[in-house]
């Protein structure tokens, strides 16, 4: 990538993409793109490049400096291991893309109601099936933190490459961590939220690349996509 362009990162499709394009038009930056191209162009500003990449690949792309600015999910951010997030600081939460990171259980666990109980109705678990309880998760980080600060350790991760909700129905996990909006996909599959079950509040995020402070133009752009 061109040493002077300032690459910018946003996600590829969904309501992430359209809020943050309404960001851009707002600010008299409308991104100029064929719907089959996955890079942009804004009017007037030939060194600026906006490419459209999944939203995890931006938070990668942003540490390693390869993206300079971008749009994702807090989620994602905190999910990521450290040494990638020491490299992106985050500018502004944005008002959009609002979602909790929640552990919800099968509504047959008629005991288990929150992680005091889940705690319980893990061991005895272990001791009856003679292995670990399972939770489906694309958050194995996050997940694993929220549990042991909570006192629970006998559990493992199974991670989810799909429809994670539907883990619980397949029987390859007893317990997911999922992130939801309105917990209405959960319910509709049968699923409950422990109700001291939320693991983190998410919203989508303007962020940098702390490898990219000195490239010309970065603050004037952050500014204007601040405000």
């Amino acid at each position: 990538m061109n040493k002077e362009m300032i690459n910018i990162g946003v996600v590829s499709k969904g309501r992430l993409k359209e809020e943050s394009e309404k960001i851009f038009k707002k600010k008299k930056l409308k991104i100029y793109y064929d719907k089959r191209e996955l890079i942009g162009r804004i009017k007037d500003q030939p060194s600026i490049r906006v490419l459209f990449l999944h939203a995890r690949e931006i938070i990668e792309q942003i540490a390693i400096g390869k993206l300079d600015i971008g749009i994702s999910g807090f989620d994602l951010l905190k999910e990521s291991e450290v040494n990638i997030q020491k490299n992106i600081k985050v500018e502004k939460k944005l008002n959009f893309g609002f979602a909790n990171l929640v552990l919800a259980v099968r509504v047959e666990f008629i005991d288990v109601f929150t992680t005091l109980d889940l705690d319980e109705v893990a061991d005895e678990f272990r001791k009856k099936n003679k292995r670990l309880i399972r939770i489906g998760t694309k958050y194995p980080n996050l997940t694993r933190q929220y549990l042991y600060s909570r006192g629970v350790t006998n559990f493992s991760i199974v991670k989810s490459r799909g429809a994670t909700e539907l883990m619980p129905a397949m029987s390859t996990a007893e317990l997911i961590s999922d992130i939801t909006s309105s917990g209405q996909t959960l319910a509709a599959n049968k699923l409950r939220i422990l109700s001291d079950g939320e693991i983190l509040k998410s919203q989508a995020c303007l962020m940098q690349s702390k490898l990219s402070t000195k490239k010309s133009g970065i603050k004037k752009i952050l500014k204007l996509l601040s405000f």
